[in-house]
């Protein structure tokens, strides 16, 4: 999908090649739902986690307590 949104029927054409035939009263509600989740996933790819670990490095009840906030 490019950046551009996803059209009514775009969202029928894609989901009827997935094998998921969409009645036609539900085109708009498919194409703004995922349009939607193309703009969370966008924001998401902006977030520098720089040396952030990534989650299986992370070991529940070995970090160090520390009052400083």
């Amino acid at each position: 999908m490019s950046a551009a949104e996803l059209t009514t029927p775009e969202a029928a054409r894609w989901a009827a090649r997935a094998g998921l035939p969409l009645p036609a009263d539900r085109h708009a509600s498919v194409a703004a739902v995922a349009n939607h989740i193309h703009a969370v996933v966008a924001v998401l790819r902006e977030l520098d986690f720089g040396d952030t670990p990534p989650a299986p490095a992370y070991r529940a009840g070995e970090e160090k307590p520390d009052a400083a906030v």
